[in-house]
């Protein structure tokens, strides 16, 4: 469990190292993940945050919430059904890189980080939590744009999608990633509202809501299943070489993402 954005850092490296040795694509999110949090914990140091330390307390209940879920799958397969759903591809041979990391960021984004934002100011103290809330989402959308970069290094036919118009800047397959910061928000205010009954009961809503964009995200229908079957066909096998490919992506020449 961690107990600051330092202990979510260090925490998700972790996860990034073991799976590099392991062969596990496990690494394939949490090398993402990692690098959003980096990109937070620097706003935090440089004061671009209009509350610094709540941010810091924002961080850490988001990132345990992807720990809890993954020690919980690890243990006995258990924890949210979204989660479930993200972690038992991560063996599925035909799945691409891109799902992966979407499967992730759709769990994180359309269950956790509402759970995490009500949490982190209750009540109407979630008004003041806005700004800060969106700067966060900015930081979001700017590593996943740089990930999406990196992925179209690793994946050489995932123009494919783009033809077939199942993936734009912020759109791929099924999920689109603006649309969910947004409900994200919705979201965290109708929580922060409501009593602990009420509570359960949206938490319930959005993992079955999540847990079903999981699938269609896993398996799409139309020209886009064949598409993906190409694209995973020259794709790299070598996994931990891909995780250490993805975990260098904000390192990378930005001058690609300046342009689109």
């Amino acid at each position: 469990m961690a107990e600051n954005i330092d202990e979510v850092v260090d925490g998700l490296a972790a996860i990034v190292r073991q799976a590099g040795r392991d062969g596990d694509r496990v690494g394939y999110f949490a090398a993402l993940y990692r690098q959003v949090t980096v990109e937070v914990r620097r706003a935090i140091h440089g004061g671009q945050f209009e509350d610094g330390a709540r941010m810091d307390r924002f961080d850490t209940l988001f990132g345990n919430r992807y720990f809890d879920a993954y020690d919980a799958w690890r243990r006995d397969r258990g924890g949210p059904r979204c989660w479930r759903e993200t972690f038992g591809l991560l063996d599925d041979d035909d799945t691409v890189i891109v799902q992966h990391l979407i499967l992730g960021v759709n769990a994180h984004i359309n269950l956790d980080l509402a759970i995490a934002a009500a949490r982190t100011s209750p009540g109407e103290d979630i008004r003041s939590l806005r700004g800060d809330f969106l700067l966060i989402n900015d930081i979001l959308a700017r590593v996943v744009l740089a990930v999406e970069d990196s992925v179209g290094e690793l994946s050489p036919l995932l123009s494919l999608l783009d033809r077939i118009g199942a993936r734009t800047d912020e759109q791929i397959l099924d999920f689109s990633v603006r649309q969910s910061r947004a409900e994200a928000w919705h979201n965290a205010v109708l929580l922060a509202g409501q009593n602990e009954e009420q509570r359960a009961a949206t938490i319930e809503r959005l993992d079955v809501r999540a847990a079903v964009l999981a699938r269609l995200i896993a398996r799409p229908g139309g020209l886009v299943q064949p598409a993906l079957q190409l694209i995973r066909s020259t794709e790299s096998d070598d996994v931990p070489a891909v995780i250490a490919h993805l975990d260098r992506a904000m390192e990378q020449p930005a001058a690609g993402r300046e342009a689109r």
